[in-house]
């Protein structure tokens, strides 16, 4: 239930809008990432409600050499709370439910309660503490609860903040809405998830989950440690619940993203009110920038599941990528297959290429702010615990890869910056951008 955004770190004013994709080049990086053992994952791209592309890679069970499909239900992790949102929503259109009912009026006894609302539990800004990240959880995570006791696990733990005051992430927040969920219709999540999501939409491989079950083509989780991929452990559905138990495929939530943003689950009202973002968070949803576009959509990630869908609007198109096996940011695999989608210039990464190892001293030699006449854009070039890092303006930091004294990248976002060499040697004071088909120069202040 991990939270994760994809987040292009480095965005340069050009970019073309693509018409169509290069499915070859899309297949060519997915058949590169598992030849490599850095993935095993499936992607699902929808556009206009309709599947365009759908390929796995790896093996849903690795013991039975099982290969997975696209058919193959992975854990979704927080993806979930997407599911569990648009349910509320749909209680709250019922007149069941409103966004100001005070949470008290469920669960009176959690930490203040009478000021936490429905709005608040939705937009992670309740306070209530986040029960994974407890020091106790890895202890029970695989053991089943019961909802009273998930509700005391919850119930004994202090409030972070004034509710209404910050934002938060609370597994906690969507584990009481999926209770909430259960006590106004009196009935279980799964069959609620049916009725109002899953028969709706046709989603025949979208269900609350359980323990994984090869045989009915899901896929288990693994980590690469030692060379290998590793099975990783088994959280029990009990304790995620609405924060995190529904199992599916990237096909299944692509289609529901398209169905939420198509209305064909809510109002557009209600619909406005999820993408409402304040401090980072939505009402179920998260905004994930991409050059000149954003995408609304959520992120998850439970044992060794990893998941992330993203809906872009005035494309109408979904892309999900859900994965039970990474050795290789997640986050850099939706990046590649962004820039594959939109056409905005992308490397396909050589994994035969080793990186260099450079001296601190000799990095520090490359530090400078750096300017360009081409693109209205400043680079500051630092060294940080032993590694050269970048960061443009009004962006985050980002790590160097040098791949010789003269040549360094970052990967995900198609990056590779080059000093000259000359008869006196490097020329530290200037530098050559390129990505996406562009190189201008940037020369240091």
């Amino acid at each position: 239930m991990r939270r994760i955004i994809i987040l292009l770190l480095f965005v340069v004013a050009y970019g073309a809008v693509a018409q169509s994709f290069d499915t070859a080049k899309l297949d060519s990086y997915l058949s590169s990432l598992e030849a490599n053992d850095k993935a095993m994952l499936s992607l699902a791209i929808v556009e206009n409600g309709e599947p365009v592309y759908q390929r796995a890679i790896g093996f849903a069970d690795k013991g039975s050499a099982t290969k997975a499909n696209q058919n193959t239900q992975y854990r979704i992790g927080s993806i979930t709370k997407v599911f569990t949102a648009v349910m509320i929503f749909q209680l709250i259109e019922e007149g069941k439910l409103s966004l100001t009912t005070p949470l008290s009026q469920f669960y009176p006894n959690v930490a203040k309660a009478d000021d936490i609302t429905i709005s608040m539990l939705l937009s992670h800004r309740s306070g209530i503490h986040n029960f994974t990240n407890m020091a106790d959880y890895p202890r029970y995570m695989t053991q089943p609860k019961s909802k009273a006791e998930m509700v005391s696990i919850i119930e004994r733990m202090e409030s972070d903040f004034t509710p209404g005051s910050q934002a938060q992430y609370s597994n906690s927040g969507y584990v009481l809405l999926g209770f909430i969920l259960e006590d106004i219709t009196e009935s279980d999540y799964a069959s609620q998830l049916k009725l109002r999501i899953t028969s709706k939409l046709g989603l025949s491989r979208t269900e609350y989950g359980g323990p994984i079950a090869v045989s009915e083509n899901q896929a288990m989780s693994y980590q690469f440690k030692d060379n290998a991929w590793t099975p990783a452990t088994q959280t029990d559905m009990s304790i995620p619940h609405g924060a995190g138990a529904i199992i599916s495929t990237p096909t299944d939530v692509a289609v529901f993203l398209s169905g939420l943003f198509n209305g064909k689950l809510v109002s557009a009202d209600s619909l406005a009110k999820m993408q409402e973002i304040n401090q980072g968070y939505g009402r179920g949803l998260f905004q994930i920038p991409f050059y000149n576009r954003f995408a609304y959509g959520h992120t998850g990630g439970i044992d060794g599941f990893s998941s992330q869908g993203a809906y872009f609007e005035n494309d109408n198109a979904a892309i999900v990528v859900t994965a039970n096996g990474m050795n290789y940011p997640l986050n850099d695999v939706s990046i590649g297959v962004l820039s594959i989608y939109f056409d905005v210039g992308f490397e396909l990464p050589d994994f035969s290429q080793q990186p260099v190892t450079l001296p601190t001293e000799v990095l520090s030699s490359y530090e400078g702010v750096f300017a360009s006449k081409d693109i209205p854009l400043k680079i500051t070039l630092k060294v940080r615990d032993g590694q050269l890092t970048a960061q443009a303006t009004g962006q985050g930091a980002f790590d160097l890869t040098a791949y010789s004294a003269t040549e360094f990248r970052f990967a995900p976002a198609g990056i590779t910056l080059l000093f000259e060499q000359n008869k006196k040697g490097i020329d530290y004071a200037a530098f050559v951008l390129r990505q996406g088909g562009q190189s201008p120069k940037f020369t240091r202040e």
